[in-house]
């Protein structure tokens, strides 16, 4: 497994500007970082990296492409 180390704010890119739907990540050694980045007010979530890992992992196999409207 890769280990996520980055040291500035990184948008997904599934994020879409024209619905202000912008979802940022960040690294560190001790988990992962995720904030709304047109709401900076807000605090962001902080999450393990055994948690980011896992969720990483869900959103892969059971993410809305996989899942039938």
């Amino acid at each position: 497994m890769t280990r996520l180390t980055l040291t500035t704010w990184h948008r997904s890119t599934y994020s879409n500007d024209s619905f202000n739907a912008c979802v940022e990540v960040l690294g560190t050694t001790a988990g992962v970082h995720v904030r709304d980045s047109k709401d900076l007010a807000r605090p962001g979530l902080a999450l393990s990296v055994r948690a980011w890992s896992a969720f990483v992992a869900s959103a892969a196999t059971d993410g809305p492409a996989s899942r039938q409207l």
